[in-house]
């Protein structure tokens, strides 16, 4: 693995750097070189994180309608749970710049870069058993992606996630709801939402009630077909927020505040965290 690393820096309400909690570190790590392109995945390690430890994990992988965005959107949230013990990644992926159609790389590249992960767990330190995915807008598409369809295992590794943390995703492609000009009558291969079965993984979702993108149905449905497929699914509405309202940058950090308190305790029931 080719990795560089760095101090973390977290960012305060004005934008301006400054130190995160004594001892965490970040860096990256390239997973995958498609043509003259080399991906990478970002991380940020606990200060007394050994690669030894057996840690639990979640890979972030951030939004943008599939064609823009960067990975440094879940910076903040890695390095509050890298305060608590938890190993961060943040993902980056293809985007489809200039292309039509369905998301075809950016799904290859999140399943590739999920079984990087989990094939070097004792490596990175993690628990190849409890790494989550975690996303937002299209970036909870595609954590989504990966917790619903049929897995796709290669050289033995799995690519499905031990949970879900989903941010305002556009997780119903179907007709008439988010992408669907784009993946057309290909929708079953793409939309989680229809692609629920018994052995996906517990699931958490952020949605303000004014979000352009995702009625509050769409989120009700999915919650409910979830739990009817036997599937722990939490569903957190926030009244008169929209689209992207869980950003660290937005209302000065009020809603980000309050959902990651949430997934803190969503992580503490499933023993990520301690507490």
């Amino acid at each position: 693995m080719s990795i560089a690393e760095k101090t973390a820096f977290a960012q305060d309400g004005n934008g301006a750097s400054k130190p995160a909690a004594t001892g965490i570190t970040e860096g990256s790590v390239n997973y995958k070189t498609v043509g003259d392109r080399t991906l990478r995945i970002d991380w940020t390690r606990p200060a007394d994180w050994q690669p030894t430890d057996r840690r639990p994990a979640i890979a972030f992988i951030h939004g943008g309608g599939w064609t823009g965005g960067k990975p440094g959107q879940f910076a903040p949230h890695s390095q509050e749970l890298a305060g608590l013990g938890v190993v961060c990644f943040r993902i980056e992926y293809r985007l489809l710049k200039g292309k039509s159609g369905p998301p075809a790389d950016c799904v290859s590249d999140v399943s590739d870069a999920f079984r990087f992960i989990r094939g070097n767990a004792g490596q990175l330190g993690i628990d190849p058993d409890r790494i989550a995915a975690g996303g937002g807008s299209a970036g909870g598409h595609l954590a989504a992606f990966l917790g619903m369809m049929d897995d796709e295992v290669i050289d033995g590794v799995s690519r499905k996630p031990n949970l879900l943390c989903l941010f305002n995703p556009v997780y119903d492609n179907g007709p008439g709801q988010w992408g669907d000009k784009r993946v057309g009558d290909e929708y079953p291969k793409y939309s989680p939402a229809h692609n629920i079965s018994k052995d996906d993984p517990p699931a958490i979702v952020f949605l303000g009630t004014n979000d352009s993108l995702i009625p509050v149905e769409t989120a009700e449905r999915f919650r409910d077909n979830m739990i009817k497929a036997g599937v722990e699914s939490r569903l957190f509405l926030y009244k008169d927020q929209p689209h992207g309202f869980f950003n660290a940058n937005k209302s000065d950090g009020k809603y980000y505040r309050l959902t990651v308190d949430e997934m803190l305790s969503f992580l503490k029931t499933h023993g990520w965290i301690d507490g």
